[in-house]
């Protein structure tokens, strides 16, 4: 599939997905939506990305909300099939095997925040500023929003957000714990890609299972605290920890093998 919306640039094992419409501050449309789900269900192989960086073109936005010109003249089915579809391109990213970290430098509303808070890590620069302005126009979040925020800044803190279509800025977003760092804008990508360098040293399945099982903590059909413990059984009886546990006890660095 050839990219329009989105820029993709794979560096060290590192993708780094752009959201590339800077003259409408990099909002949502159906395109952008089309792109991340090809690139998450098949355009990345994931078996040699380490992670993935998901930023906007340009210095003042993220992404500034969802393209409102495509929600007019939509039926109550219509926009159900859209938040749905939403629903299903941000649980990929969510799903992903591999961290994915929003560098967010810029404005990140609605649908734009939305896509951030389905990323495994936030971080930002510090003209960063976040928020869910749908009730300013008779809407509420139709991307996750209203799940995902109170899920990092607690019921009180999403609902009075939510309610008031205020925004927060990166000092505030870091109080909240919605991102964990904050840097000057020239620094941001920096950091994403240190940290996912860091996680990369790491067993990738181990890795991969960590965010399963911390995604299982917010599925209401799943039982988080059984599916660890599956888990770390099941890793007992793998190479990579063999690998692991032998290389501590040697006081080598482990070699872990990408599956």
């Amino acid at each position: 599939m050839e990219l329009k919306a989105l820029k993709l640039e794979i560096e060290e094992g590192i993708a780094t997905i752009t959201v590339n419409r800077p003259k409408a501050m990099n909002a949502i449309n159906a395109q952008v939506m089309e792109e991340f789900h090809y690139l998450f269900a098949e355009g990345l192989d994931f078996s040699i990305i380490k992670g993935v960086i998901i930023t906007g073109s340009g210095e003042k936005a993220f992404i500034a909300g969802a393209d409102i010109t495509e929600f007019t003249n939509l039926d109550k089915q219509a926009g159900y099939e859209k938040s749905a579809y939403g629903h299903k391109v941000y649980d990929s990213i969510e799903s992903c095997a591999v961290p994915v970290i929003a560098a967010v430098n810029g404005y990140s509303l609605g649908g734009g925040n939305e896509l951030a808070m389905a990323c495994h890590m936030r971080i930002c620069s510090d003209n960063a500023k976040f928020g869910q302005p749908e009730v300013n126009l008779g809407l509420i979040p139709g991307y996750g929003g209203t799940q995902r925020l109170i899920q990092y800044i607690g019921k009180g803190r999403a609902m009075e957000l939510l309610l008031t279509g205020d925004m927060i800025d990166s000092v505030k977003a870091l109080e909240y714990g919605l991102v964990t760092h904050v840097t000057p804008p020239e620094e941001l990508l920096n950091v994403a890609r240190k940290i996912i360098t860091k996680i990369s040293t790491k067993g990738p399945i181990a890795v991969s299972n960590i965010i399963g099982t911390v995604n299982a903590f917010f599925d209401k059909t799943a039982n988080g605290f059984v599916k660890e413990k599956v888990i770390f059984g099941e890793a007992l009886e793998s190479e990579e920890s063999t690998e692991g546990v032998s290389a501590f006890l040697e006081k080598r660095k482990p070699e872990f093998k990408r599956p």
